[in-house]
């Protein structure tokens, strides 16, 4: 492409302004570029990562509750406290795609963000108000509405700010914030419920939620000035870094990315019409609830057969070890440019797992056989990383693609929800078994995917065709970012292969 030149090569004129598509053509260097993105990534990644422990805190903590009375001080029944469960998962499936619509169409993400985050801290404090099964289903269900426009939202983000072999690494990165949470609100939760049940009169369950909603609340305003907005619209950044963050995830699809003349019904059209869609859809519903073991993580682990606190300081090990595989397995498929493979050796690890913690009753085994279980994370976020490469343009399709195929993977943790009723326990040898075939299955339709995209590359090679809907806009504005004719953009579009 004719955008980058040599690092020693001046940058151009900056006077060569194109009206119709508000941009300045000029030429940068591979240390601008380089420079740009470290900038962006020590905006985002702090403060998303830490939001994000924060939404999983928030999401999970009522499993951290059960263990230190949360079911009898409200009443809660077998099948009540699953709808608790699972309830929050209704309303974060619903939001999804509605709120990825809105926040594709709005020019400050960052303020969009960080209010939903707090406002779903207003409502996970509120949590502790509750005195009887209705409050907690109610509770549940509100904040699974506002929860839902983070994480979807999140990738969108991403997907708008880096290239295809950034995106998979990057994604694990916030990812990593789930583990985390996984790990830390098992220690906090810890803290809490063992050292203030009954201050001021009130359960050390309640303080859980009152304490975890609260930083939720202030740390939604500390991220709100630190997180930038679209590459075309971040007030922090010069005209030159505007340019440069739009101009390379032009060159990396071989067309620009932003104000994209589409309609966000005509871009959900085009998502639900897509077969891709459908392929990845199915691959994280069978995913997520393949994992749904993470719900009961601790009631999983209470069956080694130690307290309250000792138990919930052993979830944490496990989740610190997700990490740990997440995050190479995350580098390697973006400097390989491969996602099935990198999707499937952790399944398999995981699908070991399950059959360790259904062969035995040993401690050591079992305790071993978590930290295999949650090695099938790594899985999930392959898929998080997939969609973006295979839905790359146009961004109004994106978004909701995202939003739809998360969607779909919580819609998978609600039946997940259910499968494993207390009436299992301690060993949850059914549940597991569950988890195993739903898990294998997701691996034989992420071979379909896989299959499917190498189809759709033969036919590109060997059809004189865009992979993707074009506007006019989107063309001259890219011709003039990469400094080409029309001509030249379109046949750059054909070049592109989707990733499997």
């Amino acid at each position: 492409m004719a955008s980058k030149v040599d690092s020693k090569t001046a940058v151009a004129s900056n006077n060569d302004v194109d009206v119709a598509a508000g941009v300045t053509a000029f030429a940068w260097t591979k240390d601008d570029e380089k420079k740009l993105v470290r900038k962006i990534d020590l905006r985002i990644f702090p403060a998303i990562i830490i939001l994000f422990i924060l939404n999983f805190i928030d999401r999970n903590n009522f499993a951290n509750a059960r263990l230190k009375g949360l079911e009898q001080d409200l009443g809660l029944t077998d099948v009540q406290y699953q709808t608790c469960i699972s309830i929050l998962l209704v309303g974060y499936v619903l939001m999804q795609v509605p709120s990825n619509m809105i926040l594709n169409a709005i020019s400050r993400p960052s303020l969009y963000l960080c209010v939903c985050v707090a406002v779903w801290g207003v409502v996970s404090a509120s949590t502790a108000a509750t005195h009887n099964a209705v409050g907690a289903i109610m509770c549940r269900f509100v904040l699974g509405c506002i929860e839902a426009a983070f994480f979807p939202g999140c990738l969108v983000f991403l997907s708008r700010w880096y290239t295809r072999k950034e995106m998979q690494l990057r994604v694990t990165i916030i990812n990593a914030g789930n583990l985390a949470a996984q790990a830390f609100g098992g220690l906090i939760a810890a803290g809490i419920l063992g050292d203030m049940d009954g201050d001021q009169g009130i359960a050390a369950w309640r303080w859980l939620f009152i304490i975890e909603g609260v930083l939720t609340i202030v740390i939604a305003g500390l991220v709100y000035p630190i997180l930038p907005d679209w590459p075309a619209t971040t007030r922090w950044l010069s005209e030159q870094e505007r340019t440069i963050a739009q101009a390379r995830l032009a060159e990396d699809i071989g067309i620009a990315d932003d104000d994209e003349p589409m309609s966000a019904f005509h871009g959900f059209k085009l998502a639900v019409t897509d077969p891709k869609v459908w392929f990845l859809a199915a691959l994280y519903f069978l995913t997520i609830m393949g994992l749904s073991f993470s719900f009961f993580f601790p009631t999983i682990t209470a069956a080694l057969g130690y307290g309250t606190t000792e138990t919930l300081l052993l979830t944490a090990p496990p989740w610190i070890f997700a990490i740990l595989v997440s995050l190479p397995n995350a580098w390697h498929a973006d400097r390989t440019q491969e996602r099935y493979f990198h999707y499937l050796w952790p399944a398999v690890a995981c699908l070991v797992g399950y059959v360790i913690s259904i062969g035995t009753h040993s401690i050591g085994p079992r305790y071993f056989s978590t930290f295999l279980m949650t090695t099938g994370y790594a899985s999930g976020f392959v898929v998080l990383a997939w969609i973006s490469n295979t839905i790359p343009r146009p961004p109004a399709k994106r978004a909701v693609a995202i939003g739809l195929i998360n969607a779909c993977g919580n819609i998978g943790s609600i039946p997940g929800a259910y499968i494993w009723k207390s009436v299992y326990g301690p060993y949850y040898a059914v549940p597991f078994w569950a988890c195993f075939a739903i898990f294998a299955a997701a691996c034989v339709v992420a071979l379909g995917l896989r299959q499917y995209l190498i189809h759709l590359n033969k036919k590109l090679d060997r059809e004189d065709a865009v992979p993707f809907e074009l506007s006019e806009l989107a063309v001259v504005r890219t011709a003039k970012l990469e400094r080409e004719d029309e001509e030249e953009v379109q046949e750059h579009v054909k070049s592109f292969r989707y990733l499997y």
